[in-house]
């Protein structure tokens, strides 16, 4: 039930973010034809990008809560770090638009019009992405969805650009200094190129099977520590985070004397007891004889 929950809790967050990059994107394009900076020019292209991802996080999302099925039996989960990847091509993309734009704008220079009433428009824009970003990234974590958390990233890395293009296009309408419009284009290209990279890198991590957290596995580690009355100790402890999905697999070394159901029912307490403390974690255990034991070496978890 909690897992259904919180997928049905994922989803009605990835709708919602459409429709917040929609309103944004609104707001930024009116700020640019109202002011023809190429500077607002370049946030408002964010912004498309901003409505493109957040729809390819919606479909990863609901690709990741498929159930297992006969081709992929571990399920789908890994699909929205293939989201999140995408976001940070998509960036780079934009960033390439961006810095073309900008070059045009450095050959024939712009005038900059009605420069409060886009500057106004721009300042809303920013102030409704702030605080979609902070609730992505925080609930992004709390229900452990990659594709949430990297939108989350990317409208915090656009607010803190449409600030600097706010403060700059003031400085560039107060001096006439038509040349900082495209300088701060391409700063601001420069910006979104480095945090789309960084997106892209943290998403690969996920798709090569990075272990979970510190805390997580602490947490792993004191649930066996507390269930596995009647085995020896546990060892070998390995973690793969997959989304939503926290994959966990150790060996448990019972008495030899002891009975196939005797350490059946230790196995099946041992996985109560780690699935309710870590929500959405399938756990494999490898029982195995005394002989097995590793003298309670690093890593072992004596019982």
């Amino acid at each position: 039930m909690a897992d259904l929950r919180t997928t049905k809790t994922v989803h009605l967050i990835g709708f919602a973010s459409i429709f917040v990059a929609l309103a944004v994107m609104g707001l930024k394009y009116a700020a640019y034809r109202v002011t023809g900076s190429v500077a607002l020019y370049s946030d408002a292209l964010e912004s498309i990008v901003n409505l493109v991802t957040a729809v390819a996080a919606l479909l990863a999302i609901n690709i990741s809560s498929r159930p297992a099925d006969k081709n992929h039996p571990f399920g789908h989960h890994k699909a929205e770090y293939l989201s999140a990847v995408l976001e940070g091509v998509l960036i780079v993309v934009a960033a390439i638009l961006i810095m073309r734009e900008a070059y045009d704008a450095f050959l024939r220079p712009r005038e900059i019009s009605e420069f409060g009433y886009g500057a106004l428009l721009s300042v809303l824009a920013t102030a409704g992405n702030g605080g979609w970003s902070a609730f992505l990234i925080r609930r992004g974590r709390a229900l452990r969805s990659p594709a949430l958390v990297a939108d989350g990233w990317h409208l915090l890395t656009d607010v803190m650009t449409s600030a600097g293009v706010v403060a700059g296009l003031l400085l560039a309408w107060a001096t006439g200094l038509k040349v900082l419009d495209p300088l701060l284009a391409v700063a601001v290209a420069a910006y979104i190129l480095w945090s789309g990279s960084k997106i892209a890198v943290t998403s690969m991590s996920g798709l090569l099977d990075e272990a979970a957290d510190g805390d997580i596995e602490a947490r792993i580690r004191a649930a066996i520590k507390r269930s596995g009355n009647g085995a020896l100790e546990a060892h070998d402890v390995r973690t793969r985070q997959a989304g939503r999905a926290i994959f966990i697999e150790f060996h448990l070394v019972v008495p030899g004397s002891m009975t196939v159901h005797a350490a059946h029912e230790i196995c099946d307490r041992l996985e109560a007891e780690i699935e309710a403390e870590i929500e959405g974690s399938e756990v494999v255990i490898h029982v195995e004889p005394e002989h097995k034991a590793k003298d309670h070496s690093k890593g072992t978890i004596p019982l």
